[in-house]
């Protein structure tokens, strides 16, 4: 005789997902345009959509929603996608608007997309409005679960307000504001701290107010995971921040599954450009741009063809002579004083020509400045689980990281990466130099990070536990 306990796992549950962008699926039925940021939620997706109740079952297991911030003229906007139970015949992003009659006779999977406004530029401004968008989509969708991914946006909170039951809500870690607001300014002079250029007094945006926009953004996030008894994350870091938040709430470790193209290619030594060091953004002061700035010219000392490739939105302009994107104005309408200091770096150091700023990347773009690249280096002075590090370690980079936050639940020093204290320029210089001089040694760092890396990110693993929390968190309201 069956349990009561299987029994009710074998009930299907209806999942609302709520996410910071928009789904591949949704914005190729809509025609606009979309990120490749968010490859591994697409992933889970395009599986969780099709996961059976039982074995050989045709009804599935999971009636999943899904909720993002939309563009203005979408509005709140309400769409319907169907797909395929055969992966083989229709991907979700290929489902598009197909009519009822065609599908006639077909077995499917039909998923709601449900969009709502938000000003994604002001995020340390609450919306009060979105807790009435949001119980308008409870209303229709009724969902035994709300999964929200990151506490980053004001929509966390005004979904945990709306939805109003704790115990049916997860919500996952990604970074953390709070963390980030006490982080913030990672030993920049004062002078460049306390200063405005005209682009930070007309945006009012100057570095204290950055860094007094994550304390507001922290206040909301602190209060959303109070409203909540279940979390995921993936680092002591993690667990322990939100241990002293919400010391009641659930924590269920979960591994994050990352962009399908980083799963195949893997890090060569003879097709590298020798000496040539990458980092995967310098736009804000958190990243530590800086302390890889300070660490240059000794790393140039000994290895002097040594050159620094930068991805991301540059704040400095075109240094390097790569970047296609042109300024309109001239550079004191748009510098911000973390460029200004960032330019002094560079001018100060004699870095010019060593220093190289790719702009935004796509995903193979990245993937191939990483396999070029004699090595990876995160600077930043607080992470929880950088998605770039975690990326460079599974296509067996020789990595270089600042031992902070989460980072050292990431990389094993000294067997799969070289780990120095956050902050500490002169150490960074030499764990870059240890990469260059041990050709073996960096080759075997990569091999082993690509090995934990593949562990860790494995998409079966991380998606069966996916449905382990939601099966221990199902009940009906």
């Amino acid at each position: 005789m069956q349990s009561i306990r299987e029994s009710v796992r074998d009930e299907y549950m209806k999942v609302l997902w709520l996410c910071n962008i928009m789904l591949p699926a949704f914005a190729k039925m809509e025609g606009l345009p979309y990120s490749s940021r968010e490859g591994w939620l697409t992933g889970s997706f395009e599986r969780l959509i099709r996961e059976p109740r039982r074995s050989g079952a045709s009804e599935k297991l999971v009636t999943l929603s899904v909720c993002f911030p939309v563009p203005a003229q979408l509005g709140n906007c309400k769409r319907e996608l169907f797909v395929e139970s055969d992966p083989g015949t229709e991907s979700a992003a290929e489902g598009g608007k197909r009519g009822q009659a065609e599908r006639k006779g077909r077995k499917g999977t039909k998923v709601t997309f449900y969009g709502f406004q938000e000003n994604l530029d002001t995020p340390e401004i609450y919306d009060a409005s979105l807790e009435g968008r949001f119980r308008e989509i409870l209303d229709d969708c009724r969902p035994d679960i709300v999964h929200i991914f990151g506490t980053e946006f004001p929509h966390t909170l005004a979904m945990t307000r709306a939805f109003g039951d704790p115990e049916h809500i997860l919500i996952g870690l990604q970074g953390l504001c709070c963390a980030i607001a006490d982080a913030y300014m990672a030993d920049l002079p004062y002078k460049v701290q306390r200063r405005v250029t005209f682009r930070d007094w007309y945006r009012k945006d100057s570095l204290q107010q950055q860094r007094k926009k994550f304390r507001l953004r922290a206040r909301m996030e602190k209060e959303a995971l109070r409203r909540t008894e279940h979390v995921t994350g993936r680092t002591v870091f993690d667990r322990e921040t939100t241990s002293e938040i919400a010391p009641d709430a659930v924590y269920h470790a979960m591994n994050e599954t990352l962009r399908s193209n980083f799963y195949t290619g893997e890090w060569e030594s003879s097709r590298i450009e020798e000496h040539s060091i990458f980092i995967s953004q310098g736009d804000y002061p958190l990243k530590g741009f800086h302390y890889m700035l300070q660490a240059m010219p000794m790393i140039l000392e000994k290895f002097p063809d040594a050159r620094l490739y930068v991805a991301g939105n540059s704040i400095i302009g075109n240094v390097g002579g790569v970047l296609r994107e042109k300024k309109k104005y001239p550079l004191p309408l748009w510098i911000t004083s973390y460029g200004l200091y960032l330019r002094w770096l560079i001018r100060h150091y004699r870095l010019q020509g060593h220093v190289i700023m790719l702009g935004k990347l796509s995903a193979d773009q990245m993937k191939e400045q990483y396999l070029k690249s004699n090595v990876f280096v995160c600077p930043s002075i607080m992470e929880n689980s950088p998605n770039s590090l975690c990326e460079a370690m599974l296509l067996g980079m020789p990595v270089v990281a600042a031992k902070v936050g989460g980072i050292g639940d990431l990389v094993l020093d000294g067997e799969e990466g070289i780990l120095f204290p956050g902050g500490k320029a002169d150490e960074l210089a030499e764990g870059v130099k240890t990469v260059f001089y041990e050709k073996d040694l960096a080759a075997w760092l990569g091999g082993n990070a690509k090995k934990r890396a593949q562990v860790r990110h494995n998409p079966d693993t991380n998606y069966r536990r996916l449905l382990e929390i939601y099966r221990s968190m199902n009940g009906r309201r």
